[in-house]
């Protein structure tokens, strides 16, 4: 029993020894498989790594290049605003050019016209040299002419403010005298009562406003010379009064008639 035993052991030593050896290769393998598996790994994530930083570099040159591109737009934006603005710049210039042509023509026209109007002078002494100095005498002499003229003008002025000063003496004058020439008639006016209503105490005087009666006015009642009453205006028309007798002014036993004078009470003043 003993060599059985001690062959099997031998058998399960060697086959121990034969396991450890089997497995410690295959952990050797499985190692080696390890390490290439890390190795790989590291290859790749570098890989990755350049494949990434490749990736960020290439975006940051598109990115560089939308900018460029941006400015450059920008910029074919800015030259053509500055071409608009050139073009602009390049018809006012030639609008300008045409009116200083269309001045420089008119110019000439004028020069022409004053060589035409100089020949008709006569003064030999005059041309485009001198024009200017012949147009300002010419200037100086209007000047002196019109200054002499304001002096006439302000003379006449005075004059006429003069004589229409005298004219509204004149006319003063005038109305004044026609004035006491009135005042005079009147107080040399003579009227006779037409009519006598005794009893209603009033008389009709063939004069009225045409005379100068007024309601203010006082009459006198004569009768051969001499006074016999008198009497107030109530009702004035232009060639007839009405007015009432004064009783009390009445010489006894005297009373009014048609025919006899009327004459003012107070003569006008001036």
């Amino acid at each position: 029993m003993k060599p059985l035993f001690h062959i099997l052991a031998i058998l399960a030593a060697g086959a121990g020894i034969f396991f450890s050896f089997e497995v410690s290769k295959k952990f050797e393998e499985q190692q080696a498989l390890r390490t290439k598996t890390i190795n790989t790994n590291k290859e790749k994530t570098a890989d990755a790594v350049a494949t990434e930083k490749e990736a960020s570099d290439e975006h940051a040159k598109l990115r560089k290049a939308q900018d460029e591109q941006t400015e450059t737009e920008q910029a074919i934006s800015a030259l053509n605003d500055t071409y608009a603005g050139y073009k602009r710049d390049l018809a006012d210039q030639e609008a300008t050019l045409e009116a200083q042509k269309a001045d420089l023509a008119k110019v000439n026209e004028s020069i022409a016209r004053v060589s035409e109007v100089m020949k008709t002078i006569g003064d030999p002494d005059v041309n485009i040299e001198n024009l200017a100095e012949k147009v300002k005498e010419i200037e100086d002499k209007k000047a002196a002419q019109t200054k002499k003229a304001d002096e006439l003008a302000e003379l006449v002025v005075g004059a006429t403010k003069k004589r229409d000063s005298q004219k509204a003496e004149e006319a003063r004058l005038a109305d004044a005298k026609a004035k006491r020439d009135g005042r005079i008639k009147r107080n040399s006016m003579v009227a006779v009562i037409t009519a006598v209503n005794q009893e209603w105490g009033f008389v009709m005087v063939g004069a009225g406003s045409n005379t100068g009666f007024t309601p203010q006015t006082k009459l006198i009642v004569e009768r051969d010379g001499v006074m016999i009453g008198k009497i107030s205006p109530t009702a004035i028309e232009p060639t007839q009064t009405i007015a009432d007798i004064d009783f009390e002014s009445l010489s006894s036993g005297v009373r009014l008639q048609p025919g006899d004078r009327v004459i003012l009470s107070q003569p006008a003043t001036n």
